[in-house]
């Protein structure tokens, strides 16, 4: 935990994230043709899936998590706000916090995830993109992402996919990506 900050905000340590891979792979081969991408995210997790064909299965090429995102607002905040006393009433009040760590946590995934999409997109990974994110999350990616990345954007669907198996995520999208 952060260290405490007498009489002023708590403080927040940097996010934890972790990259994993895909179990069947990992990285995509370069001389695989990767034209289609379906990113399936909530503010906790984003999967990347690459489909070859236009009626192809999904197959899984990068996982990110954010284990931050699973925690209660009290277990990411280490002090509480700090109170002040006006002196001509008397009367004592909380001196809180603009935003909830929480959405800051969300906000950084978000602005992860998109770097990750940024990369793929200029090493030519894909040529066309879905999003499947909660809808909360969706708002965030669309913040984030390039005017580049965003014409690359085939479609969006705002439901939170992101436990599911890629034969569930697959029928949620068009028969021909």
């Amino acid at each position: 935990r952060a260290p405490k900050v007498p009489g002023g905000p708590p403080r927040r340590s940097e996010p934890k994230i972790f990259i994993l891979t895909a179990p069947a792979g990992g990285e995509p081969a370069k001389d695989k043709p990767m034209t289609t991408w379906v990113l399936v995210a909530d503010n906790s997790r984003a999967r990347f899936f690459a489909a070859t064909k236009t009626t192809s299965p999904l197959e899984e090429v990068r996982d990110l998590t954010y284990p931050e995102a699973r925690l209660h607002e009290g277990d990411l905040v280490t002090d509480k706000g700090g109170r002040d006393r006006n002196s001509s009433t008397g009367g004592a009040h909380g001196l809180g916090i603009e935003s909830s760590h929480k959405h800051d946590g969300a906000d950084r995934f978000a602005q992860m995830v998109c770097s990750e999409l940024e990369s793929a997109r200029t090493n030519g990974a894909f040529a066309k993109l879905y999003v499947v994110a909660a809808p909360a999350f969706l708002g965030l990616l669309r913040k984030h992402q390039s005017s580049a990345l965003r014409q690359l954007v085939a479609g969006e669907i705002d439901k939170n996919l992101s436990t599911q198996d890629s034969a569930v995520i697959r029928k949620q999208l068009p028969d021909h990506l």
